[in-house]
C-alpha cells in the first residue's frame, strides 16, 4: 500500500512524524463487523484495514474519525484531526467546502486542489500530508517520490508548505 510504504519511509529518514497525517475513507463491508473504539489516548479500529489503521495510529500523533457529508465516514490519523476540530468548533465554513476542505483551506492549501483531494477520497485513495518548513517538504516530498504515489503536490503557506501525495 503506497501510504503506508511513504509512512515507513518517512520514519526511516527521519522525517519527524508528529508533522504527518494520512487520511482515507471508511470501506464498508457488509460482511465483516467495523468498530472504533477509543481508550485514553488510543483507538482501535476493527475492519478491512484495521492492521493498517492501528499501525498509523501508533505512529503518528492523534486519530480521528468523522463522517463528512458528500465524502463519508473518513479515518485520519496525524495532526489533521486537530484541524478539522478546530475548523468546527471555530465554526470557519468556507463557500462550498465541506468541513474537511475548509480545515485545509485554513491551512493554506488552494480550492482547486481540495477539491481534487477530495475526489481523491470519494474514490477510496488515502492522502499523506507532510507539513513543515519548506526544506522539510522539500525533502519529504523527494522521499514520497520514491514510493510511487499517484501524485506528490507542495502548497507553501505563512507558516511553512505541506506536501500532499
Amino acid at each position: 500500500m503506497g501510504a503506508e510504504a511513504g509512512v515507513r519511509e518517512m520514519q526511516r529518514t527521519r522525517f519527524d512524524l508528529q508533522q504527518l497525517s494520512v487520511l482515507g475513507k471508511e470501506y464498508h463491508s457488509e460482511e465483516r463487523v467495523v468498530g472504533y473504539y477509543t481508550s485514553g489516548d488510543r483507538m482501535k479500529y476493527w475492519g478491512d484495514m484495521g492492521a493498517f489503521w492501528g499501525g498509523l495510529w501508533d505512529s503518528l500523533a492523534g486519530a480521528a474519525f468523522f463522517v463528512v457529508p458528500g465524502i463519508g465516514p473518513v479515518l485520519i490519523a496525524g495532526p489533521l484531526g486537530a484541524w478539522v476540530v478546530n475548523t468546527m468548533e471555530g465554526a470557519e465554513a468556507v463557500d462550498g467546502l465541506s468541513v474537511l476542505g475548509a480545515a485545509l483551506y485554513s491551512i493554506g492549501i488552494p480550492r482547486d486542489s481540495i477539491r481534487r483531494y477530495e475526489s481523491a477520497l470519494k474514490a477510496d485513495k488515502l492522502l499523506l500530508v507532510a507539513h513543515g518548513t519548506v526544506e522539510e517538504v522539500e525533502g519529504a516530498k523527494d522521499v514520497l517520490r520514491r514510493t510511487q504515489p499517484a501524485e506528490v503536490n507542495l502548497h507553501f503557506a505563512e507558516e511553512g508548505a505541506m506536501s500532499l501525495a
